[in-house]
């Protein structure tokens, strides 16, 4: 009991010195230093698997071969899985240390005025948040509910599994996200805003389709991320790419209820997308197991889509490329059928295809391309 309260110790802390860091961070990004915000988390992450490393690794070698082998014994524990919130504390501990600089360009001042408006900014965005996070975990819950007791942990494992190899999208939705949202605020105001956004929306889901083209066609490769008894759970990969390409073009698609204000407008959204994984999940996984939960959680992200593409158009409309963008992605996801499921994930013919789609995007943008590398330069 003691080592398990020691264990939430850690994780109340790592909380706490995480929600310090997030209005330094968020100086940075409106200052426009994204080199110095980058830089900062990645020395956080380094920080952490270091330590890591360190804790499982180093030390035990230390002690194996009697280095400082008599301090150590005092006080370490051989595979104590708390040194994972150990080396969590001390990168978050470091990292804050590092937005020092940040916090000294504060100055505090209440405003009731400013709180208020915060506040109904943000409470939305915080349930909507929460109900993400049901469409993201829920699903692994209730197939350890829903299943059989003979299959349950077997099937929750091999989901889980082919989930992380889904998870290279949504790392770089991530990504694009910490970088658009604040040039997103930082540019409304221009005459041309609408135009841009649209325009990098329009770019963006070039990128998705060709992320998730690209991975579907080395999925033989990719696999080896994880263990080979999960492997029959390969079918599902697809299904959960295509659902992360979709909750990326959803996040870009939600500057309009950033921007104007409308921030209900993501709760409510948010929300039918948890009622529909709920609802849907306990309807097809007894029947289908952990594909009915891949299939639950496209069909949620393509259908929060799709709402915020209807609602933002009446709202704040947007001149999208709609029938461009829409057909990108249904060629994507025809040739990732043809890659897949047609030619049996072979790897030749699956980069093949891969080329033809660059190819062919190569050829229909080469104006664009021209336009970008011009201003570029």
């Amino acid at each position: 009991m003691q080592i398990k309260n020691h264990i939430y110790i850690f994780f109340a802390w790592i909380l706490f010195v995480d929600a310090i860091s997030v209005i330094p961070f968020a100086k940075l990004r409106a200052d426009g230093k994204p080199f110095k915000y980058s830089l900062i988390k990645f020395l956080n992450i380094g920080t952490f698997i270091g330590f890591n490393l360190i804790f499982i690794f180093v030390l035990p070698l230390l002690i194996k071969h009697h280095i400082l082998a008599d301090w150590l014994a005092s006080w370490y524990r051989g595979r104590w899985v708390g040194y994972v919130f150990v080396a969590n504390l001390i990168a978050s501990v470091i990292t804050l240390v590092m937005l020092i600089p940040q916090f000294l360009e504060l100055r505090l001042k209440f405003s009731k005025s400013l709180f208020y408006n915060m506040f109904g900014y943000s409470w939305p965005v915080l349930v909507a948040n929460l109900s993400f996070i049901i469409n993201e975990n829920l699903d692994k819950i209730l197939l350890g509910k829903y299943l059989p007791n003979s299959i349950a942990n077997h099937d929750v494992g091999i989901y889980g599994a082919v989930c992380k190899l889904a998870v290279f999208i949504s790392i770089f939705n991530t990504a694009f996200r910490l970088g658009a949202e604040p040039f997103f605020f930082s540019h409304a105001k221009n005459e041309n805003a609408k135009q841009t956004y649209a325009t990098i929306l329009y770019y963006f889901v070039l990128a998705l389709s060709i992320l998730f083209l690209g991975l579907t066609a080395n999925i033989e490769i990719i696999k080896h991320f994880i263990d080979s008894r999960y492997w029959e759970g390969l079918n599902a990969v697809p299904v959960l790419l295509f659902g992360y390409v979709c909750l990326g073009i959803y996040m870009n698609l939600s500057v309009w209820y950033r921007l104007s204000d409308q921030t209900r407008y993501g709760l409510y959204i948010s929300l039918v997308g948890a009622v529909f994984t709920i609802v849907m999940n306990i309807i097809l996984i007894p029947k289908y197991s952990y594909m009915g939960s891949a299939w639950v959680s496209m069909f949620a992200y393509f259908i929060i889509m799709t709402i915020s593409y209807w609602l933002g158009q009446k709202h704040y409309p947007i001149p999208y490329k709609l029938k461009s963008m829409s057909a990108y992605i249904i060629i994507s996801v025809i040739f990732v059928g043809l890659s897949f499921w047609i030619f049996h994930r072979n790897i030749y013919i699956g980069n093949a295809i891969l080329i033809v789609f660059l190819a062919g995007i190569i050829y229909f943008e080469k104006d664009n391309i021209k336009n970008l590398l011009k201003k570029g330069s």
